[in-house]
């Protein structure tokens, strides 16, 4: 199975009624900024509150009975494990989410909360969570759902979002976009990139751990990368293959955001616009802040792709 704008269409039909289609509202402060007019495209808002609930959701449509009857297992920073354990316990299939030792509190207690066996690694970086889950997943006989390197994952995530955005401001040529294994960001970019061959992709990247711009200077998908410390465990790690070769020939610009800069859009999205984000989705909007993004061909969209924080991360980014 590819991506493909046919499994893109597919995803959407699916998950019409199933999700929620998130509201794109203007950016007045932010188009004073960039000079074009500048939208938000507030996945913040989606079911299990963030864009991964969609792949989920389609993802396990596509097991085989057997399967559904066994289970599946995941890795996940914390998003794509809510998003799996939210379908999982719809779809009635049993869901063991392996985690990152360092993942935040609000999202662990999110994922027990919807029925899933959680299982917390002794790794700090996601990386070495993932190599290791997948050896437990194999032992234990589970099928592996990647939380990125998925090409149905990509559709319902990044393909369906794509899809809306496209249908509500049809006139936006210039996309910021954040990318952490790249799911998201293929599945956008692909669906963008094949209605408007013209638009602009922005990739926004944790600049201590930029996976993308290490693989595009490569010539290949940099699938690890050392753990680091981050607020934006989401924007850890490495780049998945699948996302690598849709996103090495449609990514315009990588932009690079330092850590306290996510944290200064956390702060601008509560101070201007009343919206909690959470620091990996806030990356988009820093990039704005910090005048990163080529002048624009016309209309923007930032997307805020989650807003799954704890309340202690929350004081610490406030404080």
């Amino acid at each position: 199975m590819t991506l493909d704008l046919g499994l893109i269409d597919e995803a959407v039909a699916f998950l019409d009624g199933q999700v929620r289609r998130t509201p794109v509202e203007p950016a007045p402060l932010l188009s004073a900024r960039l000079g074009v007019p500048v939208y938000l495209k507030l996945e913040c808002l989606q079911l299990t509150g963030s864009f991964k609930v969609r792949g989920a959701l389609f993802a396990l449509s596509k097991l085989s009975e057997a399967d559904r009857r066994h289970g599946v297992a995941t890795c996940s920073a914390g998003n794509h494990g809510i998003g799996l354990a939210h379908a999982a316990h719809r779809l009635g299939i049993p869901a063991t989410i392996y985690v990152p030792a360092g993942v935040d509190e609000a999202k662990l207690r999110a994922i027990e909360a919807l029925g899933a066996r959680v299982v917390r690694s002794a790794f700090s970086g996601y990386d070495a969570t993932e190599a290791w889950a997948r050896q437990e997943a194999a032992r234990a006989g589970l099928p592996f759902l990647s939380a990125y390197d998925d090409p149905h994952v990509m559709a319902g995530n990044g393909g369906t979002v794509a899809a809306e955005v496209l249908a509500d401001v049809p006139e936006a040529r210039t996309f910021l976009l954040p990318v952490g294994g790249g799911g998201l960001a293929g599945g956008f970019g692909f669906y963008v990139k094949e209605r408007l061959p013209d638009a602009r992709l922005v990739a926004c990247q944790l600049a201590a751990s930029p996976a993308l711009l290490r693989s595009l200077e490569r010539g290949a998908a940099v699938t690890e990368m050392p753990p680091v410390e981050t607020v934006a465990g989401g924007l850890e790690g490495g780049l998945g293959v699948l996302p690598f070769a849709v996103l090495r020939d449609r990514v315009d610009h990588v932009a690079l955001v330092p850590e306290q800069d996510l944290r200064e859009g956390v702060r601008w999205m509560l101070d201007h616009h009343r919206y909690l984000v959470e620091p990996s989705a806030a990356v988009t909007v820093a990039a704005c802040l910090a005048g990163d993004v080529p002048p624009p061909a016309g209309p923007v969209v930032v997307l805020l792709s989650g807003r799954n924080v704890s309340l202690a991360t929350l004081r610490n980014i406030l404080a």
